[in-house]
């Protein structure tokens, strides 16, 4: 029998609408809604398993974790809250589980493009203010198609390709820059340097993973690269930004606006300025939270468990 803990399961099952069964057929599974580090090192006593769901778990806890812990299922794409290093030392593997919330996350990118071409967030603030201009006057606020408008896609993995396929059907340009070239047999589809994305783009999504290279990939010197009507969206790890530059830019109209469901850190402090600006769609990382994605993933999450105690695991990062 394999002892399974869930360290922090109301982050994915918070409407407890997910069912577990599968799941709870591979072993005896512990859930926890949530676990600070103390109750952590308690939790993982006497598991061969732990998942948790986008919870620190770095090295001064994988060095207190007892021999029996033989695998950490990160429930979820990015695994940058866990110190691989400290894992592989400690012999202990790691998976993910990617892929799961593809279609979601890339339909809000989608969204927020087709609001921001049509201000949908302006418009809706100016009703809310008893500002009824654009009923009465000439619209007041921006509003343009997205045919033919530059699309710049960071990131050619799952969800930057699915992108790349919705913007593709709205009749978009789209330029491409990724660490690795792949060939996407679409002729219209450029790969470019991030430079010449930025500067050629009206609007810009980041669709890469957190890594010690993307931390901070966009900054002042990039941002000041783009166009003065461009947006930025950001549906992947708030760090990617440089926070306080974007701000700065946005502050100062170097770019149109910005749609992040992402920010650094998570959740943002009250006082973050971005909650106040005009110019800013902002959501609480909402891009995976789709009922069918969080049951695809709990689902994915089990495959991952049953695989590793089959002795064939998948989807393993060290």
């Amino acid at each position: 029998m394999n002892n399974i803990v869930f360290l922090n399961s109301s982050r994915i099952n918070f409407d407890n609408k997910l069912d577990f069964s599968y799941l709870d057929k591979l072993g005896k599974v512990s859930k926890y809604e949530d676990s600070s580090n103390e109750e952590i090192l308690e939790r993982v006593k006497d598991q061969n398993i732990v998942i948790t769901k986008e919870l620190t778990i770095g090295r001064d806890l994988i060095e207190q974790f007892p021999s029996c812990v033989k695998l950490i299922c990160e429930a979820g794409t990015g695994y940058n809250n866990i110190d691989i290093a400290a894992a592989k030392e400690r012999n202990i593997s790691v998976c993910n589980v990617p892929g799961y919330s593809t279609e979601a996350v890339a339909q809000l990118v989608m969204t927020f493009i087709l609001s921001l071409s049509s201000s949908l967030s302006a418009q809706q603030r100016m009703i809310e203010d008893k500002n009824y201009d654009n009923f009465t006057k000439y619209l007041q606020v921006p509003h343009f198609e997205v045919q033919n408008k530059t699309l710049g896609i960071i990131g050619a993995g799952a969800i930057g390709q699915q992108v790349m396929k919705a913007a593709a059907a709205l009749g978009m340009n789209i330029v491409v820059y990724s660490r690795t070239f792949k060939e996407l047999g679409e002729p219209k589809i450029k790969f470019v340097s991030l430079e010449e994305l930025l500067k050629e783009s009206e609007f810009v999504t980041i669709n890469c993973p957190l890594t010690s290279e993307t931390k901070y990939l966009i900054d002042k010197s990039k941002l000041e690269l783009m166009k003065p009507s461009a947006f930025i969206i950001n549906t992947s790890r708030g760090a990617i930004i440089k926070e306080t530059d974007l701000i700065e830019a946005l502050k100062n109209k170097k770019i149109a606006g910005a749609a992040l469901d992402v920010q650094d850190p998570e959740p943002p402090e009250l006082n973050n300025p971005l909650f106040n600006m005009k110019n800013v769609i902002l959501t609480p990382h909402i891009g995976w939270r789709c009922l069918e994605s969080r049951q695809r993933l709990i689902n994915l999450l089990a495959e991952n468990v049953e695989a590793f105690i089959n002795g064939d695991p998948i989807n393993i990062i060290c």
